[in-house]
């Protein structure tokens, strides 16, 4: 089965972690609707519910990708996963579930312009 999902942080092309992307095709990129505020957690991202948009890029992905990548984000622990509307179609967004780490806002919204 194939997925699309929309990566933020470091699943983005030139990011640390866009390896488990290289055999999936990028959609595109874009920017999510006044729902999310981004946030620096030093060595990675994490999104929760807001009301800014945030930079990404959305990815067709199959079933073993998306395995791969909840395991990345230890969904249901420090992450779940929900659907998000983009130009390409309903895609995964993974949320970031512990506000209490969420201090270090990215006002810009995109995770590759944070320094």
């Amino acid at each position: 089965m194939q997925h699309l999902v929309f990566v933020y942080g470091t699943l983005r092309k030139g990011e640390a972690n866009h390896h488990y992307l290289a055999q999936s095709q990028c959609l595109g990129s874009c920017q999510s609707g006044l729902d999310y505020k981004l946030y620096d957690l030093g060595e990675y991202p994490a999104v929760s519910d807001g009301n800014t948009a945030i930079s990404g890029e959305v990815y067709l992905i199959d079933d073993h990708t998306l395995q791969a990548l909840d395991k990345l984000e230890d969904v249901p622990v420090e992450y779940r996963r929900e659907t998000i509307e983009t130009p390409f179609g309903t895609a995964w967004i993974y949320l970031y579930q512990d506000s209490s780490k969420l201090v270090n806002e990215i006002a810009s919204g995109d995770w590759c312009q944070r320094v």
